[in-house]
């Protein structure tokens, strides 16, 4: 007895003495919600000649800071936190995983010319922008030209900067992704256009200052595309992260409970099970007159006015999810216009038949107004989380109602528009198949985009390369966005089995969605704890955490 007294007295003092450093790298009295406050304030990077600085060397000055709050968030004694708090404390413990990865592994701001994109000319229907996204972004979208003397000044300041952020890019850019520096270029290039169409916006021309500082720009711009394309011959390296790293980043970051063999599977088990329904779908319907697409302007808005129309409708009446007010709003400024048959890509092609499937998706703008109009009361989940963490909640989502307001009944008066849902899954299971064989280096992603084209039903993807290159560019860009859409709708179908499981007698579709709804955009593995109050799925991934 007296021999274990001892050795508890003895570990104790031991640990007090290796853990005094430790100790004095925490910040013991801190809520969570300051940790918070503290770490978002810390993320964004200090400044240099006004911009953001992303130089290794400012990186490795900053790392014990980081440590600190690493350290102060991992001493957090969390088991007896309700739920909520102990879910708001994962996704801290997600993000900052996430900026170690970035600084340790991904490095857009070394490895991808596309990072240093500045000029935002839409709003993203997601809570942020896809893709990695500097801390210095003109949102165009945001300005009312001709601008007003504030609007002005800012712009015509921001504006301004570009030319400095394009010289610590020369600096920066020290990567061997071949790939993702090829294929950079075109977002480089495509801001020199941007840039010469402010040019043209009501009350540019008469303003000499903001028409120097775009001059400016425009030639900044120019010359970091030219510099790219000087080094562009020497670049051979791979672009994907490898298996493990992607792993380790789908797990550790955006808290999604699979492997990179997992999601292989998966994808190709949805990209069978979509064309095989297809298949079985045109046969049941072979005798019904196939769609035919709006062919005018005046077509397709009375196309799309009653699609929104019929899916408010249809939410509303059969008890599917509570349709707020702003959803009607949030939703019609998203209808589309008619585009000419040759020039529709395939998102377009499907809306020109039937809208209602795109707009399903669309659900991304309800949630979107719900951030503005009800936000989360939860300072943690109010905003958007980073590094794209929130990508299996919302494009899981998104995805996930296409099917599940298909088969609640949404095409019931009108078959054929089933098949579209089909489609839209093979065309989702396909590119994010092609991602994953990227990001493995298995092939490069060309190779990846023949995947994405050639196991998307009826040729919809080869109609328009624009949008192909866009998307298997960003999902190497950001790993597991290109799969978030398939990994997400099943983790969500998942966690739908899990509820009903639970009181299958009273469940109700309207108290999901809802309860989803109220929940935030957080992971869907985070959602499912909350809804469940089953953490297993979080369990087993911190039990296999291991530090990069």
């Amino acid at each position: 007895m007296r021999q274990k007294i001892v050795l508890l007295l003895f570990s104790i003092i031991l640990l007090s003495c290796t853990d005094d450093k430790t100790a004095q790298n925490i910040d013991a009295s801190i809520s969570l919600e300051e940790l918070f406050n503290k770490w978002r304030a810390f993320e964004i990077p200090p400044l240099r000649n006004g911009v953001p600085d992303y130089r290794q060397e400012t990186f490795d000055h900053r790392v014990d800071d980081f440590q600190k709050l690493r350290n102060t968030l991992e001493a957090l004694a969390i088991d007896e936190w309700p739920i909520e708090d102990q879910i708001d404390w994962h996704i801290l413990w997600a993000e900052m995983n996430g900026y170690e990865f970035n600084t340790k592994v991904l490095k857009s701001w070394q490895r991808d010319p596309a990072f240093y994109k500045v000029i935002w000319t839409a709003k993203s229907d997601v809570p942020a922008h896809e893709g990695p996204t500097p801390h210095f972004v003109i949102e165009l979208w945001q300005y009312d030209f001709p601008l007003n003397a504030d609007q002005r000044d800012k712009f015509t300041k921001d504006i301004g900067l570009i030319p400095n952020f394009y010289e610590q890019a020369k600096e920066n850019l020290t990567g061997n992704a071949r790939d993702l520096w090829v294929a950079g270029i075109r977002d480089i290039e495509t801001q020199v256009k941007v840039l010469q169409s402010i040019l043209e916006k009501p009350g540019v021309a008469e303003n000499a200052e903001l028409v120097a500082a775009i001059d400016k720009a425009q030639k900044a711009t120019i010359a970091l595309a030219d510099w790219l394309k000087e080094q562009a011959p020497s670049k051979n390296g791979p672009s994907g992260i490898g298996k493990d790293h992607y792993t380790w980043y789908q797990q550790n970051v955006h808290l999604v409970p699979l492997t990179w063999e997992d999601e292989v599977f998966l994808l190709k088990r949805e990209l069978a099970r979509s064309w095989s329904s297809l298949k079985l779908e045109e046969h049941k319907n072979r005798a019904l007159e196939e769609l035919s697409a709006a062919d005018s302007p005046e077509a397709y808005d009375a196309l799309a006015r009653n699609a929104a129309k019929e899916l408010l409708d249809f939410l509303d009446n059969n008890d599917i999810v509570t349709v707020a007010d702003y959803f009607e709003g949030a939703l019609n400024a998203h209808l589309g216009g008619f585009v000419p048959e040759e020039t529709r890509n395939f998102f377009w092609i499907t809306a020109h038949l039937d809208p209602k499937p795109l707009f399903s998706h669309f659900y991304h703008w309800f949630e979107l107004a719900r951030m503005q109009e009800d936000p989360n009361p939860r300072p943690i989940r109010k905003q958007a989380l980073l590094y794209n963490i929130f990508d299996s909640r919302n494009e899981g989502l998104a995805t996930a109602v296409e099917e599940m307001f298909m088969q609640a009944g949404l095409y019931s008066s009108n078959p054929r528009a089933r098949e579209i849902v089909f489609i839209l899954i093979s065309q989702r299971a396909a590119r994010g198949l092609g991602s994953l064989y990227a990001h493995a280096n298995m092939m490069p992603m060309e190779e990846a985009g023949k995947i994405h084209a050639e196991y998307t039903p009826r040729g919809w993807m080869k109609t328009e390369k624009e949008l192909l290159l866009f998307e298997q560019h960003l999902y190497l860009r950001q790993p597991g966005y290109g799969t978030s859409y398939i990994t997400g709708k099943y983790l969500i179908e998942e966690m739908m089995m899990e509820v009903a499981k639970k009181d299958e007698a009273q469940f109700e579709l309207k108290n999901f969605f809802d309860s989803l709804n109220r929940i935030g955009n957080i992971p869907v593995s985070l959602g499912r704890w909350e809804m469940t109050g089953d953490p297993s799925q979080l369990d087993e991934i911190r039990a296999n955490y291991k530090p990069l």
